[in-house]
Protein backbone atom coordinates (compact mmCIF):
# COMPACT_ATOMS: atom_id res chain seq x y z
CA UNK A 1 0.00 0.00 0.00
CA UNK A 2 1.29 3.35 -1.22
CA UNK A 3 2.60 5.35 2.26
CA UNK A 4 0.38 8.35 1.44
CA UNK A 5 -2.36 6.51 1.12
CA UNK A 6 -1.87 4.45 4.56
CA UNK A 7 -0.79 7.34 6.32
CA UNK A 8 -4.31 9.46 5.24
CA UNK A 9 -6.33 6.54 6.20
CA UNK A 10 -4.71 6.15 9.59
CA UNK A 11 -5.31 10.00 10.22
CA UNK A 12 -9.57 9.55 8.90
CA UNK A 13 -9.37 6.50 11.42
CA UNK A 14 -7.86 8.61 14.20
CA UNK A 15 -10.08 11.75 13.70
CA UNK A 16 -13.27 9.89 13.51
CA UNK A 17 -12.20 7.49 16.95
CA UNK A 18 -10.96 11.61 18.20
CA UNK A 19 -14.63 12.72 17.26
CA UNK A 20 -16.68 9.95 18.67
CA UNK A 21 -14.85 9.63 22.28
CA UNK A 22 -15.58 13.53 22.72
CA UNK A 23 -18.66 14.13 21.42
CA UNK A 24 -20.21 11.30 23.53
CA UNK A 25 -19.02 13.20 26.28
CA UNK A 26 -20.59 17.13 25.20
CA UNK A 27 -23.45 14.69 24.45
CA UNK A 28 -23.71 13.70 28.25
CA UNK A 29 -22.69 16.96 29.18
CA UNK A 30 -25.21 18.21 27.01
CA UNK A 31 -27.79 16.63 28.83
CA UNK A 32 -27.20 17.59 32.30
CA UNK A 33 -28.73 20.48 33.86
CA UNK A 34 -25.41 21.39 36.11
CA UNK A 35 -23.45 20.90 33.37
CA UNK A 36 -20.49 18.94 34.86
CA UNK A 37 -17.64 17.37 33.13
CA UNK A 38 -13.98 17.73 31.84
CA UNK A 39 -12.54 21.20 32.85
CA UNK A 40 -10.07 21.98 30.58
CA UNK A 41 -7.13 20.84 30.28
CA UNK A 42 -4.79 23.65 32.95
CA UNK A 43 -1.35 23.18 33.73
CA UNK A 44 -1.34 22.63 37.56
CA UNK A 45 1.49 21.82 39.62
CA UNK A 46 1.35 19.60 42.70
CA UNK A 47 1.04 21.94 46.34
CA UNK A 48 4.26 20.05 47.70
CA UNK A 49 6.12 21.46 44.88
CA UNK A 50 4.44 24.48 43.99
CA UNK A 51 4.34 26.08 47.71
CA UNK A 52 8.29 25.31 48.07
CA UNK A 53 8.69 26.66 44.82
CA UNK A 54 6.70 29.94 45.60
CA UNK A 55 7.56 29.90 49.03
CA UNK A 56 11.33 29.86 48.84
CA UNK A 57 12.46 31.78 51.34
CA UNK A 58 16.46 33.05 50.06
CA UNK A 59 14.36 34.39 47.24
CA UNK A 60 14.21 37.53 46.65
CA UNK A 61 10.95 37.90 45.41
CA UNK A 62 7.28 39.69 46.77
CA UNK A 63 5.27 38.12 48.84
CA UNK A 64 2.52 36.39 47.13
CA UNK A 65 -0.71 38.26 46.52
CA UNK A 66 -2.91 35.60 44.87
CA UNK A 67 -3.14 32.25 44.08
CA UNK A 68 -5.64 29.67 41.92
CA UNK A 69 -6.13 26.24 43.31
CA UNK A 70 -7.63 23.64 41.30
CA UNK A 71 -8.71 20.44 43.34
CA UNK A 72 -10.80 17.19 41.28
CA UNK A 73 -14.19 15.85 42.64
CA UNK A 74 -13.69 12.57 44.31
CA UNK A 75 -15.66 9.16 44.71
CA UNK A 76 -15.70 7.79 48.27
CA UNK A 77 -16.56 4.22 49.87
CA UNK A 78 -16.57 2.14 46.27
CA UNK A 79 -19.15 -0.34 47.73
CA UNK A 80 -17.53 -1.41 50.96
CA UNK A 81 -14.67 0.68 51.25
CA UNK A 82 -16.59 2.81 53.98
CA UNK A 83 -14.87 5.57 55.39
CA UNK A 84 -11.10 4.21 53.59
CA UNK A 85 -11.34 4.25 49.83
CA UNK A 86 -11.55 7.23 47.69
CA UNK A 87 -11.06 7.53 43.79
CA UNK A 88 -10.47 11.13 42.01
CA UNK A 89 -12.73 11.93 38.81
CA UNK A 90 -11.83 14.40 36.32
CA UNK A 91 -14.37 16.99 37.25
CA UNK A 92 -12.64 20.42 39.13
CA UNK A 93 -13.41 22.75 41.51
CA UNK A 94 -11.21 26.15 41.15
CA UNK A 95 -10.47 28.68 44.16
CA UNK A 96 -8.69 32.03 43.57
CA UNK A 97 -7.68 33.10 47.08
CA UNK A 98 -6.53 36.93 47.17
CA UNK A 99 -5.09 39.02 49.68
CA UNK A 100 -6.58 42.28 49.72
CA UNK A 101 -4.52 45.66 50.53
CA UNK A 102 -5.25 49.26 52.03
CA UNK A 103 -9.18 48.55 52.72
CA UNK A 104 -11.47 50.34 54.98
CA UNK A 105 -12.03 49.23 58.04
CA UNK A 106 -15.58 48.32 57.52
CA UNK A 107 -14.40 45.67 54.81
CA UNK A 108 -15.13 42.05 56.18
CA UNK A 109 -12.25 40.22 56.72
CA UNK A 110 -13.65 37.14 54.16
CA UNK A 111 -15.31 38.17 51.17
CA UNK A 112 -16.19 35.07 49.53
CA UNK A 113 -18.61 34.56 46.46
CA UNK A 114 -19.13 31.07 43.95
CA UNK A 115 -20.36 30.54 40.61
CA UNK A 116 -21.50 27.51 39.12
CA UNK A 117 -22.61 24.32 41.06
CA UNK A 118 -24.05 25.21 44.87
CA UNK A 119 -23.28 28.66 43.87
CA UNK A 120 -27.00 29.80 45.90
CA UNK A 121 -26.35 27.17 48.35
CA UNK A 122 -23.07 27.54 49.35
CA UNK A 123 -22.72 29.57 53.01
CA UNK A 124 -20.46 32.49 52.19
CA UNK A 125 -19.68 33.50 55.82
CA UNK A 126 -16.82 31.60 57.63
CA UNK A 127 -18.61 28.34 58.29
CA UNK A 128 -17.63 27.70 54.49
CA UNK A 129 -15.33 24.91 54.46
CA UNK A 130 -12.69 27.19 51.94
CA UNK A 131 -12.49 29.34 54.50
CA UNK A 132 -12.11 26.26 56.84
CA UNK A 133 -9.47 25.17 55.21
CA UNK A 134 -7.30 28.47 55.27
CA UNK A 135 -8.06 29.51 58.35
CA UNK A 136 -6.42 25.79 59.51
CA UNK A 137 -3.05 26.78 57.62
CA UNK A 138 -2.34 29.53 58.52
CA UNK A 139 -2.85 28.39 62.04
CA UNK A 140 -0.62 24.86 61.30
CA UNK A 141 2.42 27.25 60.27
CA UNK A 142 1.68 29.73 63.39
CA UNK A 143 1.06 32.76 61.20
CA UNK A 144 -1.93 35.33 61.73
CA UNK A 145 -4.59 35.82 59.36
CA UNK A 146 -4.40 38.46 56.75
CA UNK A 147 -6.69 41.19 57.28
CA UNK A 148 -8.53 41.16 54.45
CA UNK A 149 -9.31 38.09 51.84
CA UNK A 150 -11.33 37.61 48.97
CA UNK A 151 -12.20 34.37 47.83
CA UNK A 152 -13.64 33.13 44.39
CA UNK A 153 -14.32 29.64 43.46
CA UNK A 154 -15.80 28.57 40.31
CA UNK A 155 -17.70 25.23 40.36
CA UNK A 156 -17.84 21.71 38.45
CA UNK A 157 -18.29 19.53 41.38
CA UNK A 158 -22.25 19.38 41.98
CA UNK A 159 -22.87 20.16 45.76
CA UNK A 160 -24.18 18.03 48.43
CA UNK A 161 -24.24 14.74 46.10
CA UNK A 162 -21.59 12.70 47.35
CA UNK A 163 -18.92 13.63 44.62
CA UNK A 164 -16.15 15.33 47.02
CA UNK A 165 -17.19 19.39 47.10
CA UNK A 166 -16.40 19.43 51.04
CA UNK A 167 -13.25 17.80 50.78
CA UNK A 168 -12.66 19.83 47.47
CA UNK A 169 -13.33 22.95 49.67
CA UNK A 170 -11.03 22.04 52.33
CA UNK A 171 -7.95 21.02 50.40
CA UNK A 172 -8.18 24.29 48.09
CA UNK A 173 -8.49 26.00 51.00
CA UNK A 174 -5.76 24.84 52.80
CA UNK A 175 -3.55 24.56 49.50
CA UNK A 176 -4.17 28.74 49.01
CA UNK A 177 -3.58 29.25 52.65
CA UNK A 178 -0.39 27.59 53.16
CA UNK A 179 0.81 29.24 49.77
CA UNK A 180 0.06 32.47 50.74
CA UNK A 181 1.10 32.46 54.19
CA UNK A 182 4.75 32.29 53.17
CA UNK A 183 5.63 29.87 55.64
CA UNK A 184 6.77 26.06 55.92
CA UNK A 185 4.66 23.59 57.22
CA UNK A 186 7.03 21.93 60.69
CA UNK A 187 6.45 18.33 58.03
CA UNK A 188 7.35 18.56 54.52
CA UNK A 189 5.44 17.32 51.78
CA UNK A 190 2.04 16.54 51.03
CA UNK A 191 1.68 14.22 53.92
CA UNK A 192 1.31 16.97 57.07
CA UNK A 193 -1.56 18.69 54.17
CA UNK A 194 -3.29 15.31 54.42
CA UNK A 195 -3.30 15.24 58.10
CA UNK A 196 -4.85 18.64 58.48
CA UNK A 197 -7.54 18.06 55.75
CA UNK A 198 -8.61 14.71 57.46
CA UNK A 199 -8.38 16.30 60.66
CA UNK A 200 -11.46 18.27 59.52
CA UNK A 201 -13.08 16.30 57.37
CA UNK A 202 -13.10 13.11 60.44
CA UNK A 203 -11.58 11.16 57.67
CA UNK A 204 -9.00 10.17 54.53
CA UNK A 205 -11.52 9.02 51.64
CA UNK A 206 -12.46 11.83 49.85
CA UNK A 207 -9.48 14.60 51.12
CA UNK A 208 -6.67 11.86 50.43
CA UNK A 209 -7.59 11.40 46.45
CA UNK A 210 -8.73 15.28 46.29
CA UNK A 211 -4.75 15.69 47.19
CA UNK A 212 -2.71 13.06 45.51
CA UNK A 213 -5.17 11.77 42.69
CA UNK A 214 -5.92 8.09 41.60
CA UNK A 215 -7.06 5.56 43.77
CA UNK A 216 -6.21 6.03 47.56
CA UNK A 217 -6.98 4.03 50.41
CA UNK A 218 -6.62 5.66 53.91
CA UNK A 219 -6.50 4.38 57.52
CA UNK A 220 -5.95 5.92 60.87
CA UNK A 221 -2.92 4.42 63.00
CA UNK A 222 -0.93 5.28 65.71
CA UNK A 223 -2.07 9.58 65.59
CA UNK A 224 -1.92 9.86 62.22
CA UNK A 225 -3.61 9.74 59.14
CA UNK A 226 -1.81 7.40 56.34
CA UNK A 227 -2.65 7.07 52.74
CA UNK A 228 -1.80 4.60 50.06
CA UNK A 229 -1.85 4.69 46.03
CA UNK A 230 -3.22 1.52 44.60
CA UNK A 231 -2.83 1.41 40.75
CA UNK A 232 -5.72 1.23 38.23
CA UNK A 233 -5.98 -0.17 34.67
CA UNK A 234 -5.45 3.16 32.18
CA UNK A 235 -8.71 3.94 30.34
CA UNK A 236 -11.33 3.57 32.71
CA UNK A 237 -14.42 5.19 32.48
CA UNK A 238 -16.92 6.44 34.80
CA UNK A 239 -20.43 7.17 34.10
CA UNK A 240 -22.07 9.17 36.71
CA UNK A 241 -25.75 9.45 37.48
CA UNK A 242 -26.10 12.67 39.14
CA UNK A 243 -30.15 13.28 41.19
CA UNK A 244 -31.17 16.84 40.88
CA UNK A 245 -31.94 16.91 44.90
CA UNK A 246 -29.14 17.25 47.16
CA UNK A 247 -27.89 14.54 49.94
CA UNK A 248 -26.30 16.03 52.99
CA UNK A 249 -23.55 13.56 54.40
CA UNK A 250 -25.06 14.80 57.70
CA UNK A 251 -28.19 13.08 57.34
CA UNK A 252 -27.00 10.06 55.84
CA UNK A 253 -24.84 9.05 57.96
CA UNK A 254 -27.35 9.49 61.19
CA UNK A 255 -29.39 6.68 59.22
CA UNK A 256 -26.41 4.23 60.22
CA UNK A 257 -26.13 1.80 63.13
CA UNK A 258 -23.75 2.72 65.77
CA UNK A 259 -22.72 -1.20 65.53
CA UNK A 260 -22.64 -3.88 63.08
CA UNK A 261 -22.75 -7.62 63.15
CA UNK A 262 -19.52 -9.70 62.92
CA UNK A 263 -21.34 -11.43 59.56
CA UNK A 264 -21.70 -7.71 58.40
CA UNK A 265 -17.68 -7.09 59.03
CA UNK A 266 -16.49 -9.70 57.44
CA UNK A 267 -18.46 -9.46 54.49
CA UNK A 268 -16.87 -6.49 53.73
CA UNK A 269 -13.24 -6.95 54.63
CA UNK A 270 -13.64 -9.72 52.01
CA UNK A 271 -15.27 -7.06 49.20
CA UNK A 272 -13.00 -4.56 49.73
CA UNK A 273 -9.54 -6.93 49.97
CA UNK A 274 -11.37 -8.05 46.51
CA UNK A 275 -11.46 -4.49 45.63
CA UNK A 276 -7.99 -3.22 45.85
CA UNK A 277 -7.35 -6.99 44.44
CA UNK A 278 -9.11 -6.56 41.18
CA UNK A 279 -8.00 -2.86 40.36
CA UNK A 280 -4.36 -3.89 40.61
CA UNK A 281 -4.73 -7.10 38.92
CA UNK A 282 -6.62 -5.65 35.95
CA UNK A 283 -9.12 -8.74 36.49
CA UNK A 284 -12.05 -6.09 36.03
CA UNK A 285 -14.90 -8.83 36.27
CA UNK A 286 -13.98 -9.04 39.84
CA UNK A 287 -15.73 -5.83 41.10
CA UNK A 288 -19.67 -6.85 39.95
CA UNK A 289 -18.63 -8.85 43.81
CA UNK A 290 -15.88 -6.22 44.86
CA UNK A 291 -18.38 -3.29 45.12
CA UNK A 292 -20.96 -4.76 47.25
CA UNK A 293 -21.62 -3.68 50.58
CA UNK A 294 -23.32 -4.23 54.03
CA UNK A 295 -22.29 -1.56 56.21
CA UNK A 296 -23.75 1.54 54.57
CA UNK A 297 -25.88 1.02 50.91
CA UNK A 298 -28.96 -0.99 52.19
CA UNK A 299 -29.37 1.20 54.55
CA UNK A 300 -29.03 4.45 52.81
CA UNK A 301 -31.35 2.74 50.01
CA UNK A 302 -33.89 1.49 51.61
CA UNK A 303 -34.14 4.65 53.70
CA UNK A 304 -32.81 7.55 51.04
CA UNK A 305 -32.52 6.22 47.79
CA UNK A 306 -35.08 4.61 46.23
CA UNK A 307 -32.93 4.36 42.94
CA UNK A 308 -29.57 3.01 43.75
CA UNK A 309 -30.20 -1.08 43.65
CA UNK A 310 -32.36 -0.85 40.80
CA UNK A 311 -30.00 1.41 38.48
CA UNK A 312 -27.13 -0.80 40.25
CA UNK A 313 -29.09 -3.51 38.17
CA UNK A 314 -29.29 -1.72 35.38
CA UNK A 315 -25.80 -0.68 34.92
CA UNK A 316 -24.37 -4.26 35.92
CA UNK A 317 -26.81 -5.52 32.82
CA UNK A 318 -26.04 -3.07 30.17
CA UNK A 319 -22.31 -3.98 30.84
CA UNK A 320 -20.89 -2.33 33.50
CA UNK A 321 -17.99 -3.62 35.40
CA UNK A 322 -19.72 -2.50 38.83
CA UNK A 323 -21.67 0.28 39.90
CA UNK A 324 -22.56 1.91 43.53
CA UNK A 325 -23.12 4.71 45.54
CA UNK A 326 -20.73 6.93 45.14
CA UNK A 327 -19.65 8.74 48.95
CA UNK A 328 -23.01 9.35 50.74
CA UNK A 329 -25.06 9.81 47.45
CA UNK A 330 -27.28 10.31 46.01
CA UNK A 331 -25.46 10.13 43.05
CA UNK A 332 -24.34 6.55 41.25
CA UNK A 333 -21.50 5.40 39.61
CA UNK A 334 -20.63 2.84 37.07
CA UNK A 335 -17.39 1.98 36.20
CA UNK A 336 -16.91 0.45 32.42
CA UNK A 337 -13.98 -1.16 30.55
CA UNK A 338 -11.23 0.89 29.14
CA UNK A 339 -10.44 1.56 25.30
CA UNK A 340 -7.38 0.78 23.58
CA UNK A 341 -6.53 1.37 19.36
CA UNK A 342 -8.37 2.66 17.08
CA UNK A 343 -12.04 3.04 16.89
CA UNK A 344 -11.95 0.14 14.12
CA UNK A 345 -10.34 -2.15 16.32
CA UNK A 346 -12.24 -1.50 20.14
CA UNK A 347 -13.74 -4.44 21.93
CA UNK A 348 -17.28 -4.13 21.70
CA UNK A 349 -16.72 -4.09 25.71
CA UNK A 350 -14.45 -1.08 25.44
CA UNK A 351 -17.40 0.60 24.13
CA UNK A 352 -19.64 0.42 26.94
CA UNK A 353 -20.39 3.76 28.18
CA UNK A 354 -22.91 5.00 26.28
CA UNK A 355 -25.39 1.92 27.17
CA UNK A 356 -24.97 2.40 30.33
CA UNK A 357 -25.46 5.97 30.53
CA UNK A 358 -28.49 5.44 29.30
CA UNK A 359 -29.93 2.66 31.31
CA UNK A 360 -29.17 4.89 34.14
CA UNK A 361 -31.25 7.39 33.01
CA UNK A 362 -33.83 5.03 31.73
CA UNK A 363 -34.29 3.22 35.33
CA UNK A 364 -34.21 7.45 36.31
CA UNK A 365 -36.92 8.01 34.62
CA UNK A 366 -39.33 5.30 35.29
CA UNK A 367 -38.62 6.20 38.73
CA UNK A 368 -39.59 9.70 38.29
CA UNK A 369 -36.06 10.88 39.79
CA UNK A 370 -34.95 13.60 38.13
CA UNK A 371 -31.14 14.55 37.11
CA UNK A 372 -28.41 14.02 34.67
CA UNK A 373 -25.64 11.62 33.68
CA UNK A 374 -21.84 12.93 32.81
CA UNK A 375 -19.46 10.39 31.28
CA UNK A 376 -15.78 11.26 32.69
CA UNK A 377 -12.63 9.59 33.93
CA UNK A 378 -10.58 8.59 36.92
CA UNK A 379 -7.74 11.42 37.82
CA UNK A 380 -4.53 10.55 38.04
CA UNK A 381 -3.13 13.51 39.28
CA UNK A 382 -4.49 15.49 42.57
CA UNK A 383 -5.24 19.40 43.63
CA UNK A 384 -1.98 21.87 42.66
CA UNK A 385 -1.72 25.55 41.90
CA UNK A 386 -2.28 26.41 38.13
CA UNK A 387 -1.50 30.26 38.79
CA UNK A 388 -0.17 32.74 41.09
CA UNK A 389 0.28 36.70 41.19
CA UNK A 390 2.76 38.36 43.35
CA UNK A 391 2.31 41.68 44.96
Amino acid sequence: MDAKVWLAQLSIAFGVAYSVHFAKKRIARSRCKHKNGLSPEIPCVPPRKAIASLQNEDSDCAPLQSVTVRVPATTANMGPGFDTIGMALDIWNEIKVEILRDCSENTPQFQLSHEGEGADELPTNDSNLIIVGFRAAYKAVYTPLPSHVRIHSKNLIPFARGLGSSSAGIVGGLIAGLALSGKRLPVRGQEKLLQLASGIEGHPDNVAPAIYGGLQLGIFAENRWYSSRVQIPDGLQCVVFIPDTTGPTSIARAILPGTVARQDAVYNIGRAALLINAFRSGNLDELKYATQDSLHQPQRGESQYPHLYPMVQAALVAGAHCCFLSGAGPTILAITSGRSGDIFTQKLGERQESQVADAMRQTAASMNISGCVVITTPEHNGAGISDFVRS
